[in-house]
């Protein structure tokens, strides 16, 4: 990928600039998954009921006779953030295109954040026109997911070299690692399931998942315990092979948020499914795939290759 002529005017991107647009980033993206729980939980989903305009005719909130205002703003706010987002990921991708020397790695998982954020607007828009139908709203979070889990990568890029890629791992626990990320999908996508079902619609006329609350819980919980094992034998496999310091640091921070979580997911069933707790769970929902992410970014490592310094023709004279 080529950098644009003006770049070529700037100071070279620090790796500390770059590793605090990713970290933006990441935060921008669970963020927004965030704010989009409060848009269902308070059954703002259709405050804006078109898209992309907020009515017809109008791109922000007007005065309607059947939608309050209130609910009109809390939608459309989590529209204006899609736009904060651009800005900020498209900062994150032109830094990563300024970097020097420009390693690809990092420019394509700077520019796959800009493009995410824009197909994110248009699956939302897809939603709303749906009429916030489940299956809608459970591809919308799980593209959310992934893009997280992008943004970490983009986070691990920006601290690496432009050397080859060597794994710190054994193969087996790369095996293991990718194996519970996999299974990490099904939890989040049974959580989903869960939302579906549960009383949280974003609009009190859509339609609910008919499986019911009780049996999609089952379900997540049941995955849950199986993502639990593969953790505990992660954490096996490493004392095993002798894992360095930085693969327990993440291995260990995974582990303190997949028990908050499951915590905060026993209480929010305890307590009927309160709203508050929805959006703390879909946070940590974002926390949880933040950890696996950075877990399996650290298997491997791309170090850093000094430039090799020719000696000048008299010196190579005078050792002949």
């Amino acid at each position: 990928m080529a950098r644009p002529a003006f770049l070529d005017r700037l100071p070279a991107t620090s790796p500390t600039v770059m590793r605090r647009l990713a970290i933006l980033t990441v935060i921008g993206q669970a963020g927004i998954a965030v704010t989009g729980s409060v848009v269902r939980v308070t059954g703002s989903g259709l405050g804006c009921p078109t898209w992309p305009q907020c009515f017809p005719g109008s791109l922000v909130p007007t005065p309607h006779s059947d939608i309050a205002a209130l609910t009109q703003w809390i939608e459309f706010s989590n529209r204006l953030l899609t736009f904060v987002l651009v800005v900020a990921t498209g900062l994150a991708f032109l830094a990563a295109l300024n970097t020097r020397p420009m390693r690809s790695r990092l420019t394509w998982l700077a520019a796959a954040q800009p493009l995410g954020v824009v197909a994110q607007a248009v699956i939302g828009g897809f939603v709303v026109l749906a009429g916030l139908v489940w299956w809608s709203v459970a591809i919308h979070f799980m593209v959310s997911m992934f893009f997280v889990w992008m943004a970490v990568q983009l986070v691990d890029a920006a601290g690496d070299g432009a050397g080859p890629s060597r794994s710190v791992v054994p193969a087996a626990v790369r095996g293991l690692i990718a194996t519970s990320s996999v299974v990490l999908v099904a939890l989040l996508l049974a959580g989903t399931f869960v939302t579906a079902a549960g009383p949280h619609a974003g609009d009190a006329k859509t339609p609910r998942l008919g499986l019911g609350v009780q049996a999609t819980a089952q379900l997540h919980t049941d995955i849950l315990f199986g993502y639990l094992g593969l953790v505990v034998g992660i954490g096996f496999a490493l004392q095993a092979t002798g894992a360095p310091r930085r693969m327990w640091r993440r291995y260990w921070a995974l582990v303190a948020l997949v028990l908050a979580q499951g915590a905060l997911g026993g209480i929010q069933y305890a307590l009927g499914v309160p709203e508050v707790l929805v959006s703390f769970h879909v946070l940590g929902a974002g926390l949880v795939t933040i950890g696996a992410a950075f877990l399996w970014a650290g298997t491997s490592e791309r170090p850093h290759v000094e430039a090799t310094v020719e000696p000048a023709p008299e010196l190579v004279d005078a050792r002949a």
